[in-house]
């Protein structure tokens, strides 16, 4: 599913965000990716996201070498990933439906593909009597559901989540934490990187600990430790 082999990035900087990273996340796993900011979390998701090239190493999603991938092919890897992003990151002149409507669009799909497939997401991510509003009419948890819809509307093998519940209040989180697992439950692999200990602490997957671009720690069933 994705598999890091001997990855290294280092940027113009010189600074070194992810050294010798090696590791595999298998399909229909749930993985943490936790550590410090700036412990190098966002950058290992920019590699799986192609948003960054390794400076060394291999990098295989879902059976295929993406390292030297070309970058007109990129757009079909993204395909297969659903990426949540902190900050929601919806269109604001677009209602509920059309922000889920847009993915689908993006990938040319039928209309009739789309008119049977978003009201069914909306209706997992529990959002169907929402489907007429405008992000500014939402809060803040009904925003990241509408994200989440975005992600999962064109089937993707996995999903990427990058900090999905750092806006949120602790209750609020653990709804979208509550959907994101049963998402996972059916069978979509999920990585999310996140600082939110009790969390991490309570779920019991699988945690990588990455400290200062080294991944320090590979626990099954882990939790988030206090060093971090």
């Amino acid at each position: 599913m994705i598999e890091f082999k001997n990855v290294s990035k280092v940027y113009s900087t010189g600074t070194e965000a992810v050294h010798n990273a090696t590791f595999t996340i298998e399909k229909g796993e749930f993985a943490f990716l936790v550590g410090s900011s700036g412990s190098g979390k966002s950058t290992l998701i920019k590699l799986i996201l192609k948003e960054e090239e390794a400076s060394s190493g291999n990098i295989v999603i879902n059976g295929r070498d993406i390292t030297f991938l070309k970058s007109k092919r990129v757009p079909f890897l993204r395909r297969s990933m659903g990426v949540v992003f902190q900050d929601f990151r919806l269109l604001p002149d677009k209602t509920v439906y059309e922000n889920v409507a847009f993915a689908m669009y993006i990938v040319k799909a039928t209309p009739k593909h789309i008119r049977r497939q978003v009201p069914m997401v909306l209706s997992l991510v529990g959002l169907s009597d929402k489907a007429k509003c405008y992000p500014h009419e939402l809060s803040g948890g009904e925003q990241q559901r509408v994200a989440i819809a975005r992600a999962l509307v064109n089937n993707p093998s996995m999903i990427i989540a990058d900090e999905p519940t750092g806006n949120l209040d602790p209750e609020t989180a653990w709804d979208i934490m509550n959907l994101l697992n049963e998402i996972n439950a059916r069978g979509t692999t999920i990585v999310m990187a996140t600082h939110a200990r009790d969390i991490v602490d309570k779920m019991k997957k699988r945690v990588i600990q990455i400290d200062k671009g080294i991944i320090v720690r590979d626990d099954r069933k882990g939790g988030y430790r206090s060093e971090i």
